[in-house]
């Protein structure tokens, strides 16, 4: 009954976003596409020109299905559990984004379906402010030609990655099948204020630090502290190119979510994992924390650049911080780059591999450990909500002391998915 229910609901959303997008093709105001127009798209569009006349609901979604054939093995001193080639779980959002006034717009996620949860629940959501008419007609209308804000319970604006990450079944913008292995996704109640012009970008924001909002516990976590700046600019027809430093710190927290924030679940079921491992209750399989939980510096430098078919997106990420245990803290460094070519005559196809290496002081052993993985692959763009992938992915552990599972740990395969956004 649970999963006849489920895929009614899933059914039911399906027909009413099909249904509302066929009325009004029209995207919403300063607002990323969901589909493949919205590929390579960061931060928000920013645009003078107002369209709204009268409250508008776009109600969207996403699916994503992949068939996993992936090995795995360690030392042989920790038994792993026995995976084989199948379908992983079916995973589904609903999106409602709705033009409440003139410069006001509301954006609200549920993942219907998610590995780590079988029951719907809401990711998270924002209201965003790009002028003051709804207030007063040319109210700061100056100063609103170039400034956005956002408020509310949602994910956070740290780094350039999480615009290119799988956020459940909406992995249009993902090139690969995988996030990568710490994955610095968070959603926490606050708010961002940003300045665009002609390029340069700068955004200043504030969180509460906590993903599970309550009054209780006061005093326990401060107040979490993002700040970006970056230069982004189509050069020419051909060229363009991007360079963002964002940072993110809690000067002390029950719990720091940023590599643990995503409550959805990897794209990589049951790997190096344990007999009696679960899906749902293991569902950071592949991933890594660096158990930064108490306190936290996280800096991250993105470069894009984008030349006619070419595409290259790197990262380089140093968190420094430390549990509630620990008087000293220790450093992570994560490092990362993409290489792509899209092709066809609208780019629907493309080919590319991903570079992605984790290292650092390992809480408890002190251990200095190093995980890497590669992935090749491709995807095929059927249609702007239609694309299909493939990749081959490795990923290896090293550094792990003798009867940890990730002791010479590795796991390698391929992974297919077809995933649809609308």
């Amino acid at each position: 009954m649970k999963t006849i229910k489920k895929l009614t609901l899933v059914l039911v959303a399906t027909l009413m976003a099909a249904t509302t997008f066929a009325q009004d093709k029209r995207n919403l105001d300063n607002y990323r596409s969901p589909d493949k127009n919205g590929i390579n798209v960061f931060e928000a569009p920013k645009d003078t020109v107002s369209t709204f006349d009268g409250i508008k609901v776009r109600v969207g979604g996403a699916s994503a299905l992949q068939f996993q054939a992936i090995n795995h093995e360690n030392s042989g001193d920790v038994e792993l559990i026995e995976i084989g080639d199948n379908f992983n779980l079916a995973t589904a959002n609903l999106d409602l984004d709705v033009a409440l006034a003139d410069g006001l717009r509301m954006h609200l996620r549920t993942y219907l379906s998610s590995r780590h949860h079988p029951e719907p629940y809401v990711k998270g959501g924002y209201m965003q402010i790009d002028n003051f008419n709804f207030l007063s007609e040319g109210f700061l209308a100056e100063t609103m030609k170039y400034v956005t804000i956002k408020f509310g319970h949602m994910e956070n604006n740290y780094g350039d990655a999480h615009f290119r990450r799988s956020d459940n079944a909406q992995a249009f913008f993902n090139p690969f099948v995988g996030n990568y292995i710490m994955d610095s996704f968070t959603t926490e109640v606050g708010g961002e204020i940003y300045f665009q012009k002609n390029g340069f970008l700068g955004m200043v924001g504030v969180s509460n630090g906590k993903l599970n909002q309550a009054v209780n516990r006061p005093k326990t976590t401060s107040p979490s502290l993002l700040m970006k700046l970056g230069y982004d600019k189509q050069m020419n027809d051909d060229l363009r190119v991007r360079l963002t430093g964002s940072l993110y710190h809690t000067a002390h927290s029950a719990r720091v979510w940023l590599y643990a924030g995503d409550r959805a679940g990897s794209r990589y079921y049951l790997v190096m994992e344990e007999p009696d491992a679960s899906s749902a209750g293991n569902f950071t399989s592949g991933r890594f924390n660096p158990s930064l939980n108490n306190q936290i510096t996280a800096v991250m430098i993105n470069p894009f650049i984008k030349y006619k078919g070419f595409e290259f997106f790197g990262m380089y990420e140093r968190s420094e911080g430390k549990a509630a245990s620990e008087e000293d803290t220790r450093v992570f460094t994560q490092l990362g780059a993409e290489a792509l070519y899209r092709f066809g005559s609208t780019e629907n196809f493309y080919i590319g591999g991903r570079f992605n290496q984790v290292s650092g002081e390992l809480l408890g052993s002190g251990n200095d450990i190093d995980i890497t993985r590669v992935n090749f692959g491709g995807g095929w763009f059927m249609t702007k909500n239609v694309l299909a992938k493939i990749e081959y992915v490795n990923q290896t552990y090293d550094g792990f002391a003798t009867g940890d599972r990730f002791d010479e740990g590795k796991f390698n395969g391929l992974m297919v998915e077809a995933v649809i956004s609308f």
